[in-house]
């Protein structure tokens, strides 16, 4: 009975490491799918001032602000874009009701502020564009917590796809294709390519024994360069081919 024990503790263990690769193969694939379909879907899309007046005019815009650009500290790639608020700054960004953003470029206000009263002297009110948003101003954000919830979803989702792939990479079994460190910095590819490089190549595919000379940590870190080159080149051209509707960004 005394050696019962850790003999059952022990194969507890490696079914436990049995199990957790099975689980991870199926559910690393099916986070990343829902992740991309929120996050495409709360990517804001650039559009232009006549469709900012048709949406005013057809009472589509729940929600505006003022931004100078996005707020980008070298987050990763799982994180929202986030606009840089500014009262006077040279971008509008607008939600619609199906939680989804817009926003463009050269649009500026009429006065200092949307909320400012326009000045007598100056022989001329506020245009149609500012009436329609001071008044979404004083009635506040019809529904713009959809795009919070599917935005802050998109987030959570990538938040639990990378902690479940760092969690093996680090606490698992030893790599097979590559060091811990070659898939640290290939994990780090933009649209969580490299997770799924990482799930393919390791549970998917993995070789039947360690391959000679696996990728270091400086190959990674080389292939993240290259390959985030890449990744951007060929989402511009998708955007330019596709259109902003289909590649946001």
């Amino acid at each position: 009975m005394v050696e019962a024990i850790p003999t059952r503790s022990r194969a507890s263990r490696r079914r436990w490491r049995e199990v957790v690769p099975v689980v991870l193969r199926w559910a690393l694939p099916l986070l990343w799918v829902l992740w991309a379909s929120l996050a495409w879907w709360a990517e804001p899309r650039e559009s232009t001032e006549a469709q900012l007046d048709r949406d005013l005019a057809t009472g589509q815009v729940v929600d505006f602000q003022r931004a100078s650009g996005w707020a980008d500290n070298g987050s990763y790639w799982g994180s929202r874009p986030r606009p840089q608020h500014a009262t006077n700054g040279g971008m509008l960004v607008w939600t619609v009701p199906n939680g989804q953003s817009r926003y463009t470029f050269g649009a500026p206000p009429a006065s200092d502020s949307y909320l400012a009263e326009p000045d007598p002297s100056a022989g001329a009110g506020p245009s149609w564009r500012d009436t329609q948003l001071a008044a979404i101003s004083d009635t506040g954000p019809a529904d713009s917590g959809r795009a919070h919830r599917i935005g802050n979803a998109a987030a959570l989702l990538a938040g639990v796809l990378t902690v479940l792939w760092l969690g093996r990479l680090i606490g698992g079994a030893p790599p097979l294709v590559g060091t811990r460190w070659f898939w640290f910095w290939v994990g780090l590819l933009p649209f969580g390519v490299g997770v799924l490089a990482w799930t393919y190549r390791e549970l998917w595919r993995p070789p039947p024994v360690p391959v000679p000379g696996r990728g270091s940590g400086w190959r990674g870190f080389g292939w993240l360069i290259l390959a985030a080159v890449g990744i951007s080149l060929l989402v511009s051209v998708a955007r330019i081919v596709f259109g902003t509707t289909v590649v946001p960004g």
